[in-house]
Order: structure tokens, then sequence, then C-alpha cells
């Protein structure tokens, strides 16, 4: 017996972003297969590119057949893909906002006037800012306060993040701890997480950050903090990503250029603005912390000059 289609289908991008999160979440009414909800995720990422390119370039692009799109616009309740790639070209018929993704497209196109050493450093200096667009693009005000004022009045927050993400996950705790108290890696000591999850509290804040190819280890982590009351705040790359389903509020940042890992600049962006954001909703208490940390550096006669 063929699955019912969805009754009425989404007809903005942001109603099929919140679609794609619902579906990996098992909180839509009906579900795809973990290909299929790869494929979703990842068109409503990059709408410009889903616009424009027909399916048989898209379907190269994800490594499937056209038919398993065609057969995808179905499930959400379009008439066919036609149907379906008409929510895109409509979110980017406003020029202003997709205005930097074209012009890092074209930069990227045009050879370099200086040498082969500087293109290196020009030419990812655009994917980074091509990376920053589209997280720019995705957005959405009322979720960036609900993690600020998390981020501001939780008792405790702890943030985790290996390999890559681990170097992320440090400066976060730096930045974060320089404006409030009791921020710290996850497993600062070296005990182990199932320790320090044990010592956190309902209500505690805990970040977990990683992208494609996924570490299975920090998906748990987010897994279960969740289920011990915590709140989890997932920063990753795709509304796919294992980090999502258990994360109160969650964020996706590109990551494509030609570094031979993934691209870390779009991510310490975010993280930057985030902060930011947290010392505004803190207010005078990071002014004064901040003032106490300055009084302990000229006190220790730490810096130079």
């Amino acid at each position: 017996m063929p699955e019912e289609a969805v009754a009425e289908p989404p007809r903005t991008i942001e109603d099929l972003r919140a679609l794609a999160l619902s579906v990996g979440r098992d909180e839509a009414g009906f579900s795809l297969g973990s290909k299929a909800h790869d494929v979703f995720a990842k068109l409503v990422e990059a709408p410009e590119q889903s616009a424009v390119r027909t399916i048989s370039e898209l379907a190269d692009q994800f490594g499937i057949n056209p038919s398993t799109l065609t057969r995808l616009a179905k499930r959400l309740g379009f008439e066919g893909f036609s149907d379906f790639q008409a929510v895109f070209r409509k979110a980017i018929a406003d020029d202003q906002q997709y205005f930097y993704s074209r012009q890092a497209g074209r930069l990227m196109t045009t050879p370099s006037a200086g040498g082969a050493e500087v293109e290196v450093f020009e030419r990812l200096a655009r994917e980074t800012a091509a990376n920053v667009d589209g997280f720019l693009g995705q957005l959405d005000s009322a979720t960036l306060k609900g993690a600020a004022s998390l981020l501001a009045s939780a008792r405790r927050v702890r943030i985790h993040g290996v390999r890559q993400f681990h170097s992320l996950a440090s400066f976060l705790t730096y930045g974060l701890g320089m404006v409030r108290s009791d921020v710290a890696l996850l497993d600062a000591p070296r005990l182990g997480v199932a320790e320090a999850l044990s010592q956190l509290e309902p209500g505690d804040v805990v970040i977990i950050a990683s992208c494609a190819p996924y570490t299975r280890s920090v998906a748990e982590v987010g897994r279960i903090a969740a289920a011990n009351g915590q709140s989890v705040i997932a920063i990753t790359d795709s509304r796919s990503s294992p980090l999502v389903p258990p994360a109160k509020h969650a964020f996706f940042i590109p990551h494509a250029s030609s570094f031979y890992s993934n691209s870390m600049g779009a991510y310490v962006v975010f993280c930057e603005a985030l902060l930011n954001l947290v010392a505004r909703e803190l207010g005078d208490k990071a002014l004064n912390s901040l003032a106490g940390r300055e009084r302990l550096i000229a006190e220790m006669n730490i810096e130079v000059g």
C-alpha cells in the first residue's frame, strides 16, 4: 500500500526548512528514508542551487537517480519535481537576498591576478565568504534569541566537540567564559564524558558541534544530555545531521571549500556573533565580568606591551 503524501505542501523555503527539521525529529507525521531525508536537507540548505540546476544535475550531485527526486517531491505533497522546484525559484527571486551568493559564485570562476600561492588564499577567502552567506540565509531571530538567552541564564554550560571541532569547542569555552561563570569543556579533566554528564543538572546547557562526517560520540552526548534534562544546542551543517534530533536549538553552517578538511572559517564567524548576542543579553554582568578579568590580567602582569 503506497504511503500517503503531505496534504498541503509547503510553499516557502522557510516552511520547507521547518519540515526538514520535523522529519528528522520524527515530528512530521510521516517519515522519509535516511537517504531521502539527507537529500531533502541538502536541497533546502542551498536554495540557489536547487532553484537553477536541472533535476539531472541535482541527481548527479547527490549520487541518486532523478526519479528519486520526483518521488521525494510527491512524498512532500507536490505534483512533481517542477512544482517542488518552484518554491526554491520563488525564494531566490529577491535579488538582494541572494546577491552575495551569486557574487561569490562569479568570483570563484574568475582567475586570480596574483601568483599561484596568493590564489590559494584568495580562493579560500571567497569560499569562506560564501559559507558565511550560506548560514546567514538560514538564521532565525527567535532561535538565536532563545539560544543566547539559554547561554546567558543557565547555571552551567558545557561544550563538546572532538577531532577538528575540539578547537571550536575550546574557542567557544574561552569566549563564553569571558562574560559569565561556570563554562567549561564537557570533559576538561579527561575523566570521561559519562562522568562529566553525571555532574550536570536539568536546565544546564550542553553545546555540541560536528559536521559530516559526523563523530558518533558527539551525537550520543547530545542524545544522553537531552534525556537527562539538559538543554542541547547543536552547531552542525545539515538538518539531516544526527546532532539535530536532541537539540532544542540547531544552527547550520556550510563548510564547502578547497581546504583539504572541513573549513572552519564560517563556524568561527558564527560563534563570534553568537557570543556577542550572549554578551548583549547579559548586559552589565558581561561588562563586570570583563572588567574583573582585565583587573586580574593587570595584577598578574600577564600581558606584554
